[in-house]
This record gives structure tokens, sequence and C-alpha cells, in this order.
């Protein structure tokens, strides 16, 4: 006797698929929003998932279908703040500007992004810190740097025996060092620009053609 051939399911709909999906992310921001709007308010040490779960409006279980934990948080905070530092500073150094020119726009623009959610900044950078973010993640910002300092090698702007990578290295060692001065102070970051540039400067005057 000839073997029963098997009849392939039906394929869902297309659009059910779209609005599962379209449920799924609407679920995720809310989960993401009420995260980040309790930890900026009360703290993140001090938020409970049950405190995310009930401002969002969905069950306990549910935040544990987007996030593992609640550092992971932390983790996707910093990935969407990476692609603002990218989005800002790629187009800064998509410009016709020399070398230090372009770096200094890009210092002011990263104190902006900061400047603009201070308190945010203040408790999520304390927050990634703690968790061991700054040891374990690639260094994105030396990349970008880098690309800049490259650039202007190139361009017989920096000297020849400059390493691109290493003074991407110092100028995300001062952001970033500049940063943790001004949250573990409390700090306003009214003067954050302007000291970002000038330690910039300092060293710059070491790696620029004389």
């Amino acid at each position: 006797m000839a073997g029963t051939r098997r009849v392939a399911e039906p394929a869902e709909p297309a659009q059910a698929v779209g609005r599962r999906e379209r449920h799924k992310r609407a679920t995720y921001e809310r989960l993401y929003t009420a995260s980040i709007d309790l930890f900026t308010g009360q703290g993140y040490e001090e938020t409970s998932i049950e405190e995310i779960t009930e401002r969002a409006d969905v069950a306990r279980g549910t935040f544990f279908n987007y996030f593992e934990k609640k550092e992971e948080v932390i983790a996707a905070w910093g990935a969407r703040r990476r692609d603002t530092l990218r989005a800002e500073l790629g187009a800064i150094a998509g410009g016709d500007s020399d070398v230090s020119t372009c770096l200094e726009n890009c210092m002011r623009a990263l104190a902006k992004i900061n400047k603009m959610e201070w308190r945010t900044t203040q408790v999520m950078l304390t927050a990634w810190v703690r968790c061991g973010h700054p040891i374990f993640e690639a260094p994105y910002a030396t990349s970008l740097f880098a690309d800049i300092v490259a650039s202007g090698k190139q361009a017989g702007e920096i000297a020849d025996h400059v390493d691109p990578t290493l003074v991407g290295n110092i100028l995300r060692d001062v952001y970033l060092g500049t940063l943790y001065r001004y949250v573990g102070r409390g700090k306003q970051p009214t003067t954050l620009a302007n000291e970002l540039v000038t330690t910039l400067r300092l060293v710059m005057n070491g790696v620029l053609v004389r």
C-alpha cells in the first residue's frame, strides 16, 4: 500500500503575522518605556519587575518574554544610545570640515545628546557601569573617532606616526571619563561640551601636523 502523504499545514495569512509582530513590538516598547520612566523617576535598583509590568499594563510573566532579566533593559538602552551616537557622529563625519573641527563638533553632539535626557543619563549610565558593560561591550565610540582621525591622516592633517585607533581609544576615554565625573559628582551638564572640547584640543595638540 502506498505511504500516506503528509499534507502541509496551510500557511498563516501574512496579515495575521503582521498583526502579531506589531503587537509584539508594541508590547516590547511599552515594557521598555515603562522601565526607563521608572528607572529615571525612582532609580534602577529601586524599581521592581512588578512595577514595570504594572506600568506597562501587562502580566508579570510577559516581561520575561522580552527580557530575561532587568539588566537586559540596560543593554537595550545602550544599543539605542549607540544608534543615536552613530547617526549623529556619522552625519558630522560625512561633512567637509577639517579633522579638528569635525571632532569638536562630535564632542558637542555627544554633550547635547546626554544633556537632552540628563536624569535618564545619570541613572542609566550608573547602572550600565555597575553591570560591567563598559568592560565587556565593544568600544563602539572608538571606531567612530578613529575613522575621522584616519580621514584626517589621509588628508595630511594628522602626523604620519599617529595610530588612528589609539587616538580613537583616547577620545573615547575622554568622553566617558568626563561623563563619569559629571554623573558621579552630581554635576549639571552646563559645561560638559566646553570641557570635552577643551580636553580634545589638548589631545589634538599632540597629533596634528605642525
